[in-house]
């Protein structure tokens, strides 16, 4: 069958540890948690993400206590995921900072990802008390910031669409330490739920003109050292790209979304299946993909409606899991062809038209990219905007100075930033 919840063995905040990444910086990580940054200058402790509950945030403040004293001056949120975001009154922020176009997608989706982050993370959400809403920012940015936290310069920057419409990255220059949200997974798959997957390799690149010495991703183990990093990084652009186009190629070929789990599975199974989430991530992946190569920009709204429609339209074209963790056969006399030409719906009746989707989000989705002229360049090629507008991307004010040399690393060089400040699509 296919499992819409998380059967990880791993206990939620289990073997929680702080890691320094350099001075001022650094991350708390446990099982089966996001990762949690911390940056501490003389002003004031910054944190990037938050636990799913007050009650595992409560651990990172111990640990947090242990190092300094000084208040919580802001909590940055890189995007609107529940597991990344509840935890923030534990720190009593305050600010609660993240960019406008995460704002949007708080009001129009948060209540429905708590909902259904409950529903597929039991274990993970288990205490958060019921009834509770969403958190909201006190303060958002278009496209960047700088912060002084005292003697400790930190940067907040939305790169462009990619995990989702709103990421937000954050850069310490003299450590040459990002927190790159979940943009990027060193030792898990990502969440596409909400994904622009034509646009993340291009957010990557960004990523990557920063040379960064340690990247934090969204869980799991942290890349330190240039070789590291890039490999971070291109790992999470194999997995993109090759979900992207999997299920670009089926839709070509007018496959429905059961065929095209199957196939897109079968490809990316040999290179992925042993990360962590991979199982856990793939039917969701795998509908975002669909519906994206079928021309839906704006990813659909996760309800549990909708979940339970994605697990009835996926149930049994794949192998039912075992009680022992094998897989075991179809039914009997059913081959997993047949299950799946019985089980694919049209390709229509897996997505809502764009009137749909606006109506879900009572009118607000359309002004999710209207709303922001940088996260609607970003929807044309480079130097096209449709609007005729020359401004393209310089809000990002990329400098020399955000460059931290490494002459061990592949990546551009200084003099390889356009002089409009805006990082090369093709930096690698």
């Amino acid at each position: 069958m296919v499992e819409m919840t998380n059967r990880s063995d791993a206990v939620p905040g289990a073997n929680g540890r702080i890691e320094q990444l350099g001075r001022g910086c650094y991350a708390y990580c446990a099982d089966g948690c996001a990762n949690t940054g911390i940056v501490v200058g003389e002003r004031g402790v910054l944190v990037i993400d938050t636990p799913a509950t007050p009650a595992l945030a409560e651990h990172v403040l111990e640990k947090i206590r242990e190092l300094t004293d000084k208040p919580v001056k802001s909590v940055v949120l890189t995007h609107f995921h529940a597991d990344s975001s509840l935890g923030t009154p534990a720190f009593e922020p305050g600010e609660v900072i993240a960019s406008d176009l995460t704002r949007r997608m708080i009001e129009t989706r948060g209540i429905e990802d708590i909902r259904v982050s409950r529903q597929r993370n039991p274990d993970l959400f288990s205490g958060l008390p019921e009834g509770t809403g969403v958190t909201a920012p006190t303060m958002t940015i278009a496209s960047s910031m700088t912060m002084d936290l005292g003697g400790l310069e930190v940067r907040l920057m939305h790169l462009g669409r990619g995990h989702t419409m709103g990421d937000l990255v954050v850069w310490v220059p003299e450590t040459g330490v990002i927190y790159a949200g979940d943009l990027v997974q060193k030792s898990a798959v990502p969440y596409c739920g909400d994904a622009h997957l034509s646009d993340w390799p291009r957010a990557l690149d960004r990523i990557t003109a920063f040379r960064p010495a340690v990247l934090v991703p969204g869980r799991g183990r942290i890349a330190t050292g240039a070789q590291a990093v890039a490999t971070a990084i291109e790992t999470t652009r194999d997995y993109v790209t090759t979900l992207r186009d999997g299920a670009a190629a089926c839709v070509e070929q007018s496959f429905g979304l059961g065929d095209t789990f199957l196939a897109v599975s079968d490809t990316l199974s040999p290179r992925f299946a042993s990360r962590d989430d991979f199982e856990f991530h793939l039917p969701i992946n795998v509908a975002r993909a669909y519906d994206e190569a079928l021309g839906l920009d704006l990813p659909q709204v996760w309800t549990r409606e909708r979940l339970a429609d994605l697990h009835d339209a996926l149930e049994g074209i794949v192998p039912s899991a075992q009680p022992d963790g094998e897989s075991g056969p179809a039914e009997e006399g059913e081959t997993a062809e047949g299950a799946t030409a019985e089980a694919a719906p049209d390709a229509k009746d897996m997505i809502q038209t764009e009137e749909d989707t606006a109506t879900t989000e009572e009118g607000a989705s359309q002004g999710l990219v209207s709303d922001s002229a940088f996260a609607a360049s970003l929807a044309q090629e480079d130097g096209a905007r449709e609007d005729g507008d020359p401004e393209e991307e310089a809000s990002m004010d990329l400098s020399t100075e955000d460059i931290v040399e490494d002459g061990g690393n592949e990546t551009p060089a200084p003099d390889d930033v356009a002089d409009d400040g805006k990082v090369l699509e093709t930096a690698r």
